[in-house]
């Protein structure tokens, strides 16, 4: 890191802001400051002490086949979590590290990179709206991101971008930056979807939906759930309806109905119709029951078909996660009524909401490594790219492993629960800091023009100021 003065400041080339610092304060980004005129990073240095991750199919010892685990036991794994940067990065990284591992000569490169193209991926456990399909999500009344395409059993959110962090006004760029930061850093965050829900977003926490936590991801659609419980309902009650906002299920329509000798009940539901005993559009999307804006589960039936029902028809109505249910016997004018469930079903019930997973959220950061950071590792920055794809160097994210997306350049994308604890920094311009590092061997390393002049052994790296984690993880 270089420095000039302009009278008693500093100035910090750690970002393209250029911050002035004067003794005794930080700059914009809280990240460096001027410490009785030396330029210092704030944050220590941090050390996965009890495993790191390595490049797992490169181990030779002792002719033993590698089994499935990528912590490499006990070495001490230098993240780039308070590394600082070298901003531009011509200069080489701030560390470049070489340890034995297994007799085989391994460099470790590590910076932190100033990401302008970098978003999250959000998935939220929920069967309720949201809203819809690439409505706008707002923080503080500004847009930074849209709602994705659902995937099963969850909503999914894509946040930030170059467009919404440098390409809209000045308060959108600082308030997507903010709440990229805090969501990266596993903080909750306040947001609204238009035409749709308030939803609060923590790494690792249930999703706060409309001011109601999020309990249990549902177990499966409505036919995937007849599938797995009609073989424990058939001896107990005449119908089942499952309701979905994806597919309702109607257990004797089905074909696990059908295999279980489930008679016709004369039971019809509004929607329309798939495939025998599953319906799509039965409701609206909502916040009720699975992920419908219904809230009286009856509102879904046709009028019975009195040429199939009978007096007594014991019909079961419960939802995708168990959470909603009603028992009702069909009376002499063959109308619903509430009954008194039956121990049987009431485990039945139970049983649906003992095979939901707990309601969780999970943040992903997503990054492009390009331009001048490739320059930190090597001269001719191409070949880190291919060296990459060639899986010859492995790319971790403050010793996450990180998912390298296919195609051109080093789009990664790694797991924010699996990082250190405060792995994310930002830079006013605005952008956000985040830990990357490139893992090879030494001899792969010289091949593509790394820095070998700047190859630090790990034991000159371990001084008393670094952070040191017992393992890839919130700390």
């Amino acid at each position: 890191m270089s420095k000039s003065r302009v009278a008693d400041k500093i100035r910090c080339d750690a970002c393209p802001v250029m911050c002035y610092i004067a003794d005794g304060k930080a700059g914009a980004c809280d990240r460096y400051a001027n410490h009785d005129g030396e330029l210092v990073r704030l944050d220590p240095l941090t050390i996965i002490e009890s495993g790191g991750q390595a490049v797992p199919f490169l181990n030779t010892g002792g002719g033993v086949d590698w089994d499935g685990d990528v912590i490499q036991g006990s070495r001490p794994f230098v993240t780039a979590v308070g590394a600082g940067t070298t901003y531009p990065d011509y200069k080489p990284a701030p560390f470049i590290v070489s340890q034995q591992i297994e007799d085989v000569d391994m460099v470790t490169v590590v910076t932190e990179g100033i990401f302008s193209y970098c978003g999250v991926k959000v998935k939220i456990d929920t069967d309720r709206h949201i809203g819809p399909e690439r409505a706008i999500v707002r923080v503080e009344g500004e847009p930074i991101g849209h709602v994705m395409t659902s995937e099963y059993g969850s909503k999914m959110l894509s946040l930030g971008g170059v467009d919404h962090l440098t390409g809209g006004s000045k308060k959108e760029g600082r308030v997507t930056c903010d709440a990229l930061l805090r969501l990266c850093n596993c903080d909750a965050v306040e947001m609204a979807i238009d035409d749709g829900a308030a939803v609060v977003v923590q790494a690792g926490r249930a999703p706060i939906i409309n001011g109601t936590p999020e309990k249990l991801m549902r177990v499966g659609c409505g036919s995937a759930a007849i599938g797995m419980f009609a073989k424990q309902w058939a001896p107990h009650v005449d119908e089942v309806v499952v309701v979905d906002d994806h597919i309702t299920g109607v257990l004797s329509e089905h074909e696990a109905g059908k295999g279980l000798n489930v008679p016709a009940t004369g039971i019809k539901v509004k929607g329309r119709r798939s495939t025998p005993g599953r319906y799509f559009q039965v409701a609206e999307p909502g916040t009720g029951w699975g992920g419908t804006d219904v809230e009286d589960p009856l509102s879904i039936l046709k009028p019975t078909d009195a040429k199939v029902a009978w007096p007594g028809l014991r019909l079961l109505m419960v939802s995708t996660t168990g959470e909603q249910w009603g028992y009702y016997t069909l009376n002499e004018a063959l109308e619903p009524e509430a009954a008194e469930i039956t121990p049987p079903l009431r485990a039945s019930v139970e049983r649906i909401a003992e095979n939901c997973e707990p309601s969780l959220c999970s943040v992903l950061f997503m990054g492009g490594a390009g331009g001048s950071l490739r320059a930190g590792v090597t001269e001719n920055p191409v070949r880190l790219t291919k060296s990459v794809k060639e899986a010859l160097t492995h790319v971790s994210c403050g010793g996450s492993s990180a998912y390298v997306w296919p195609g051109g350049g080093i789009t990664v994308m790694a797991d924010v629960l699996d990082m250190p604890t405060n792995s994310f920094g930002y830079v006013p311009t605005p952008a956000l800091v985040a830990p990357i590092e490139f893992t090879l061997r030494r001899t792969d390393y010289e091949a593509l023009g790394g820095h070998v002049d700047h190859v630090k052994p790990v034991e000159d790296v371990l001084q008393q100021d670094v952070r040191r984690v017992g393992k890839a993880g919130k700390s």
